[in-house]
C-alpha cells in the first residue's frame, strides 16, 4: 500500500481532460472539486486529497456511462492511485452504479455534494445575472420542490447525503454555494460575460 502514488492536482486534471471531452462534465468536476476543498478546509482535512477526488469522481462518465465507476477503478489502478481515493470515487454512486457505501467523512461529503452542484449550477443559470455569486439557499430550495427543474438531479441522493453527514439540507446547500463561488469564473458562473 505504501508504494501507491499520491496524485497531484495537475495529474488529476490531465486525466480528466483525457477522458472527459464534454465541457459541462469538466465544469461539473471543477465544481465538485471546489466544494470538496471548501469542506476539507471546514473539517480541517487534506484539501488536496479531497479536491483531487472531487475533480475526477466522474472520470469515466463521458466515455463509459454504462460502466460508471468500474472503469474509473480500472483507469486509476493502472495509474497506481491509492485504494482510498478509488473507493471514495466508487462510493459516490452508491445504490445507483455501485454497492460501495460511503463510510468516511470524505466519502459521505462527496456523495452529498455531487448532485447538489448540478442543482446550484442550474439555479445560477436561470438567474438574470447567470451568476452563482448571488444564488441564495432559498432559491435552490424553491427549485428543489419543482421536480421538473434540473430533472436529472436526484434529490433523494442529496437528502440521504445530508442525513449521513448529520447536517441540515439548508446548511449543505449554503456550503455548496460558497464552495462554487470560489471558482465562479472557471465555472462560467460569474455573470461577467453579460457585462461586456
Amino acid at each position: 500500500m505504501t508504494n501507491k502514488h499520491i496524485p497531484t492536482r495537475e495529474e488529476a486534471f490531465t486525466l480528466l481532460k483525457k477522458y472527459t471531452k464534454s465541457e459541462s462534465l469538466r465544469k461539473h468536476g471543477l465544481a465538485v472539486e471546489a466544494v470538496m476543498r471548501y469542506y476539507a478546509k471546514k473539517y480541517n482535512e487534506d484539501e488536496e486529497k479531497w479536491g483531487v477526488i472531487g475533480l475526477v469522481h466522474d472520470l469515466d462518465w463521458d466515455q463509459f456511462p454504462e460502466d460508471h465507476c468500474n472503469k474509473t477503478r480500472e483507469i486509476l489502478e493502472q495509474e497506481n492511485w491509492p485504494e482510498e481515493y478509488i473507493r471514495a470515487i466508487q462510493s459516490h454512486a452508491w445504490l445507483t452504479c455501485t454497492e460501495v457505501e460511503p463510510k468516511s467523512l470524505l466519502e459521505k461529503t462527496l456523495y452529498a455534494v455531487d448532485e447538489l452542484t448540478g442543482l446550484v449550477t442550474t439555479t445560477a443559470l436561470i438567474r438574470p445575472s447567470k451568476s452563482v455569486m448571488d444564488v441564495k439557499v432559498k432559491s435552490v430550495k424553491r427549485n428543489w420542490k419543482n421536480k421538473r427543474f434540473a430533472a436529472g438531479v436526484d434529490r433523494t441522493v442529496i437528502a440521504r447525503g445530508a442525513d449521513m453527514l448529520d447536517i441540515e439540507l439548508e446548511d449543505l446547500i449554503h456550503d455548496c454555494i460558497k464552495g462554487m463561488q470560489k471558482i465562479a469564473s472557471e465555472l462560467g458562473l460569474n455573470g461577467s460575460d453579460l457585462n461586456t
